[in-house]
């Protein structure tokens, strides 16, 4: 399932390809978040033209709208959506975390009501699995619970404890799906907040599983970036060196870097498209907040040294009115070229650790975001 092309020189970034149903992906990789089935503010074509081999979509949201059976009918989500390529679905844990009013955990799965419309539900670890196989993700995620930053040593505890069951309990599911002709990888997901023996234990009971490949949670979630590039470093050590490793919900530069530096293989965010709906755009010299006055005479293209159809076809000045006038256009243009950017900067990522040097890629990059 996953091959390691080159290892950079100078630290612990990694290339590779992950073998999945839909196609191969290069490694590492940035992965577009479509929560429920669509990438915001972009089609299908947008993101074949970028060069995305996988997108992210959402256990939790799809089975609450449109609900499996409706995409069951269709085939899979692959065919409901149109989209080709591969899918990795996140089990719905951190969503279901962060509706702490609207939920209860126990052994047996998470009970919650709907933030759409009240209705209660129970989702068992082998459900998720069962859900995630119907809609015929090319990778799914294992149901976990996530502890949020600052939770004591005991809550931390009870949630890893938990998230240990689960694990055992979804990787038999998924065994059982795979005898039955289901192609999908699985992941376990390492949790233990940000205490390093519950880390630890966490990565150890995930290595035990023998899972295709290992995701680390509960990080970015409000902590000091120093502690979040502890974490990454710590917790990546201890995992297989021959399995892909995946940070869930990163998606700014600094953090993608660090955890590339780190040798992790996979990410994703929904920054990307959100701060694009919010009148910001990424660039090379740090983001760039459109939606100012300071743009309303500016000529320039978003980034004069991008690229993409955005920037070789559209000034700041005219963005900024889009913007202003709350026009649609405004989000699919600065979605198009935040995400291009991104998938720019993990390309050039793989080109300088395949040349040995990607720690003058990572600190010349920085120098420049954050020198303006």
């Amino acid at each position: 399932m996953f091959a390691i092309r080159n290892v950079d020189a100078g630290s612990k970034a990694r290339t590779g390809t992950l073998a999945l149903p839909h196609g191969e992906v290069s490694t590492p990789v940035f992965m577009p978040v479509g929560t429920g089935g669509a990438v915001k503010a972009l089609t299908n074509d947008d993101l074949y033209e970028i060069g995305f081999e996988i997108i992210l979509s959402n256990t939790y949201h799809l089975y609450l709208r449109p609900g499996t059976e409706v995409i069951k009918a269709a085939g899979s989500l692959h065919d409901f959506s149109g989209w080709r390529r591969n899918y990795l679905t996140d089990s719905g844990g951190f969503q279901i975390f962060s509706l702490s009013a609207l939920r209860k955990i126990s052994e047996a799965g998470v009970k919650f009501r709907s933030h759409i419309d009240g209705s209660e539900h129970l989702l068992s670890p082998e459900m998720v699995v069962d859900i995630q196989a119907a809609l015929n993700s090319d990778i799914q995620m294992q149901l976990d619970v996530c502890a949020s930053y600052g939770v004591s040593y005991r809550k931390a505890l009870e949630a890893l404890c938990v998230t240990e069951n689960w694990l055992s309990r979804a990787k038999q599911r998924w065994l059982e799906k795979r005898s039955e002709g289901y192609l999908g990888q699985f992941f376990a997901i390492v949790q233990g907040s940000f205490y390093k023996d519950l880390r630890e234990r966490s990565a150890l009971s995930a290595i035990k599983a023998d899972t295709p490949g290992i995701a680390i949670g509960g990080l970015s979630v409000g902590e000091p970036p120093e502690l979040f590039e502890e974490y990454v470093s710590f917790t990546s050590a201890i995992l297989p060196y021959d399995k892909p490793r995946y940070v869930m919900g990163i998606g700014t530069p600094d953090y993608i870097l660090s955890a590339i530096e780190n040798g992790i293989d996979m990410f994703d965010c929904v920054l990307p498209t959100r701060l694009a709906r919010n009148g910001q755009a990424l660039t090379g010299r740090g983001p760039l907040p459109l939606k100012k006055r300071e743009f309303v005479f500016d000529p320039r293209p978003i980034d004069p040294e991008c690229g993409c159809k955005v920037c070789v076809n559209y000034s700041r000045s005219y963005l900024r009115h889009l913007f202003k006038s709350r026009e649609i256009l405004f989000s699919m243009l600065v979605s198009y070229h935040n995400l291009y950017f991104l998938h720019a900067l993990i390309k050039n990522a793989r080109l300088a650790i395949d040349g040995g040097n990607f720690m003058n890629y990572k600190n010349d990059f920085l120098k420049n975001y954050y020198g303006g």
